[in-house]
């Protein structure tokens, strides 16, 4: 793949091709990596992601490539980096209304493929899901086992006092 292509071809875990614009496809600091030092013939292969999940990202970084440019074509003007910022808010906060299964697979992709952005995005997500909630209720949200013995739990509880407030 020539370093200089517009166009860079990604292949899902599932076998689903996607053609990106390569300034969407280098958000990825892995693609990025692969596609400056021309490790690719034709296509390139994102084995841990799903067809779902990676039109998921890809959905997500041509928003981001996007407002980024439009954000610096706007330049000083207030009322334009203004409507930029509210529609990016817009569509961020809309696109991490998910299940928490889509919720986590966003999360295990934007790790593999090293995008800083959604990785905070999609965490933040997490913390709101859990903000405020006992450790009863994390438990339940996530499905987790509570192998504390009550004794153990007390203990936590007396030690840890002022996370318990």
């Amino acid at each position: 793949m020539s370093k200089d292509s517009k166009v860079i071809t990604l292949k899902s875990s599932d076998g689903e091709v996607f053609e990106v614009e390569k300034r969407v496809a280098l958000l990825s600091q892995i693609l990025k990596q692969m596609i400056e030092d021309d490790c690719v013939d034709n296509e390139i292969p994102v084995l841990n992601v799903t067809s779902k999940i990676l039109a998921m990202v890809i959905e997500y970084c041509k928003k981001y490539a996007v407002g980024y440019a439009a954000f610096i074509a706007a330049g000083r003007d207030k009322a334009k980096i203004k409507a930029i910022t509210d529609d990016m808010k817009t569509f961020v906060s809309e696109f991490v209304k998910v299940d928490q299964a889509t919720l986590f697979d966003l999360i295990m992709a934007a790790d593999y493929l090293n995008i800083k952005s959604l990785m905070d995005l999609s965490c933040k997500s997490v913390a709101k899901m859990i903000a405020g909630k006992s450790p009863e209720e994390v438990r339940e949200i996530f499905d987790i086992t509570n192998d504390f013995t009550r004794e153990e739990e007390e203990k936590v509880r007396r030690e840890n006092a002022l996370g318990f407030e």
